[in-house]
């Protein structure tokens, strides 16, 4: 296996990157070769190391990126709500709920409509239901196990910025279809670069640092003159960056060859 660098990744992220092995994410950890064996061990840090090997090289104090705790709360928006509350980082009014008698505590908490979510692994705007009435609150209640409530903020927009590394590298506004409550770009939201307030920014990348995570895109909303984190999202996608005329792999390839990450 030639290559002019040992900068290593074990997950697909980089797969793209001309200064990158990309070695595959392999649970059997004897199903390495000798020699990508060594690459790993050897390297002065891991890229995009997975969920499962994270912990294991934090453990033995090998450097990774992103750090073990942007793995840590990955598509888990308990965890993430409550080190928002820990930090008193602005977050919208939410509560989980886990008793079978869910929907009256919920009713004692929240007055309709508000927000209902699947709280882990879900992704995309996917699981993320608004709900209006008894019988929405039925449905979403028989599809889960624990409740994930939030406030409803009367919004027709958010922010995503995009933070790698110590910085900002990415921000753009996620404008609602008609119709439709959430801003996700999957669902056909319009991406904006117009007018991108700073304060939202200086949010996004305080949160980041003060949350000890460096590479995520933080989901950001202004109401009333406030503004909130909505939620963390580590498996964020490129299409704000190919509408920028951002190259993502290159901006990457940038990045490590600087030392930034």
């Amino acid at each position: 296996m030639n290559h002019p660098t040992n900068v290593i990744a074990l997950e697909s992220r980089l797969r793209h990157c001309t200064n990158v092995i990309t070695l595959g994410v392999r649970p059997n950890f004897s199903d390495y070769s000798e020699e990508e064996t060594s690459l790993i061990i050897n390297s002065e840090r891991v890229y995009y190391p997975s969920s499962f090997y994270a912990d294991m090289f934090d453990a033995m104090g090998k450097n990774i990126f992103p750090c073990v705790h942007t793995y840590r709360f990955a598509q888990d928006k308990i965890k993430q709500t409550a080190l928002f509350k820990l930090l008193k980082i602005p977050h919208p009014v939410t509560r989980t709920f886990y008793a079978k008698s869910k929907r009256e505590k919920i009713l004692s908490y929240f007055n309709f409509p508000f927000i209902g979510k699947i709280p882990r692994g879900s992704a995309l705007g996917r699981g993320v239901f608004l709900i209006h009435n008894q019988n929405e609150l039925e449905e979403y209640c028989r599809l889960i196990k624990v409740a994930y409530i939030q406030e409803y903020l009367p919004i027709d927009r958010d922010i995503r910025a995009v933070i790698i590394g110590d910085r900002v590298v990415h921000a753009y506004w996620r404008i609602n279809p008609s119709g439709e409550f959430r801003s996700n770009v999957g669902l056909g939201a319009e991406i904006s670069f117009n007018n991108i307030p700073e304060k939202a920014l200086e949010l996004a990348l305080d949160t980041a640092r003060r949350c000890g995570w460096n590479d995520v895109g933080i989901d950001i909303c202004e109401c009333e003159n406030r503004y909130y984190v909505l939620e963390a999202n580590m498996k964020y996608g490129k299409a704000g960056f190919k509408k920028a005329g951002i190259d993502y792999n290159r901006l990457m390839e940038a990045m490590i060859r600087n030392g930034e990450i």
